[in-house]
């Protein structure tokens, strides 16, 4: 990890396992599905964030707002000089997600435990259903930073640039998902949007390339490896997307901190706002037909 651009970004499970009781860090499980996860048992010390509930508006579709974060921040007892450990389910794609959102709106000191919840329960660590209480904070989010997300129209404004070579798009989905074979993962069958394919330009470099069998990140020498020869390089900026911005964020985190890439947005729409669009301009290679 010391070769990483940010190496304190990473914590390992013997680094977390030290300081489940240290009052500067505050340890946030990330979940997609709670009652499969954090009630079965969580790391001790852990409180919950619900990836539907907690980190995503209720009703529009976008992520919480300003306020809302606000909110969750001081009951979660999270101060500007608090560590948080942000760690969850599906190799940690929905902790990164809700890493980008905090980073998005101004919180410092965030960190991804290396291997999530697979790796803490292989390596036989303790678990606890015990619900902490932490005391509430004054913590207030900051406004957006434009820097780290872009919309629609703004990916649509960039076509020219990608066909330039001016700007990266980079699709993390998998193959048959890029090639427009399915239209959803394996994971969410039933999520699907109306076209499968890709954004007209984009590379696709699969965000699981990323990360080993136990869920951890591959070294930065690896990670070089497998980014430069697509032409994904620091010194031109980089938009993610997947299907809804969860693996997107994975690998905007790869890319931002391990790999200190300077400007690298996440396209939280994605796949099911551009695939669902009249005339949003999609690729797929011909004879390719979705199932």
């Amino acid at each position: 990890m010391a070769s990483y651009a940010r190496p304190e970004a990473v914590v390992e499970t013997d680094w977390l396992a030290a300081r489940t009781t240290d009052p500067e860090v505050r340890i946030v499980e990330v979940d997609y599905d709670p009652a499969a996860n954090y009630d079965v048992g969580h790391i001790p010390g852990a409180v919950l964030f619900d990836w539907r509930k907690d980190i995503n508006d209720p009703v529009r579709r976008d992520i919480l707002s300003r306020e809302a974060l606000t909110a969750l921040l001081q009951r979660s007892g999270i101060s500007p000089a608090t560590i948080v450990v942000l760690y969850g389910d599906f190799n940690n794609w929905f902790a990164a997600f809700a890493l980008w959102v905090l980073a998005y709106y101004g919180v410092r000191n965030l960190r991804i435990l290396n291997g999530g919840r697979k790796k803490w329960i292989a390596e036989d660590r303790p678990l606890t259903k015990a619900i902490p209480r932490p005391a509430s904070t004054k913590f207030q989010a900051h406004e957006p930073d434009p820097k780290l997300r872009v919309f629609l129209d703004d990916v649509r404004a960039a076509l020219p640039e990608v066909k330039a070579g001016k700007l990266t798009l980079v699709d993390v989905r998998g193959p048959k998902e890029f090639s427009g074979e399915i239209t959803a993962p394996p994971e969410y069958p039933t999520e699907h949007a109306q076209r499968g394919g890709h954004i007209p330009g984009a590379k696709n470099i699969p965000w699981a390339q990323a990360i080993r069998e136990d869920g951890t990140f591959k070294s930065r020498e690896e990670l070089e490896a497998l980014h430069h020869p697509q032409g994904v390089r620091p010194s031109t900026p980089v938009i993610t997307y997947c299907r809804i911005g969860e693996r997107s964020s994975h690998t905007w985190f790869v890319l931002r901190y391990l790999l200190g890439y300077p400007d690298v947005r996440n396209y939280d729409g994605s796949w099911t706002e551009w695939g669902n669009l009249v005339r949003t301009p999609i690729e797929r290679p011909a004879g390719a037909s979705p199932s």
